[in-house]
């Protein structure tokens, strides 16, 4: 009887130190991989910006979809926007990125245009709301005649926000701009509501 009593002390206490290092070891991740997600998003951001010294000195001829193609496992950003206002400034990646969501970052919508096409519209997403991926949180808090910027291909085109207006949350998001003008959209839900903002920015000037 003893025998097995001791069997079975043993069992329960090898159970018990698997518990509490599959414990400890679930915590860790949950605490390492924000951390390692950050340290990813900026080393990619110091190669953004890296590259695009050498795109404005010397690569303009290859194509972003070509540099879409290669990075589509890796994370690696095409533009940055930049909002002085709120301190925003963030990567974003190529269409066909699998980063290239708002689970993940600031999501390139697929009817968006790159900031070079002539009259075309660069259409952006972002959650608000408190989680680590909320970089649209305070885009309420911009007001017309704010700047937004996007750093593209050794450019930074400087938008000026012209109009800002709620809709429904229903999938789909009207975009009411001057199709005669180069344009940004930025879209992201009001925290709490069954409502999304949508922010129109007209291009100023790139250089």
């Amino acid at each position: 009887m003893k025998k097995e009593e001791k069997r079975n002390r043993f069992i329960l206490l090898i159970l018990s130190i698997i518990f509490i290092l599959s414990g400890t070891f679930l915590i860790g991740i949950k605490f390492v991989k924000p951390i390692i997600k950050e340290q990813e998003e900026d080393k990619a951001l110091e190669e953004f910006y890296k590259n695009e010294i050498i795109i404005d000195k010397v690569d303009k001829t290859s194509s972003v979809e070509e540099k879409q193609e290669k990075s589509k496992s890796k994370l690696e950003y095409v533009a940055v926007l930049k909002i002085p206002k709120i301190k925003l400034e963030k990567g974003i990646v190529g269409k066909n990125s699998k980063y290239n969501s708002v689970d993940y970052g600031i999501e390139v919508l697929d009817s968006s245009d790159t900031p070079d096409a002539e009259k075309g519209n660069v259409i952006l997403c972002a959650h608000a709301g408190n989680s680590k991926v909320s970089y649209f949180r305070e885009l309420d808090l911009l007001k017309v005649g704010d700047v937004v910027m996007l750093i593209y291909k050794g450019k930074t085109y400087q938008y000026e926000i012209v109009d800002i207006y709620s809709i429904k949350k229903t999938g789909t998001a009207p975009i009411r701009r001057d199709r005669d003008k180069s344009t940004i959209t930025l879209i992201t839900c009001i925290h709490n509501t069954d409502r999304q903002i949508v922010l129109i920015g007209n291009l100023q000037s790139f250089e």
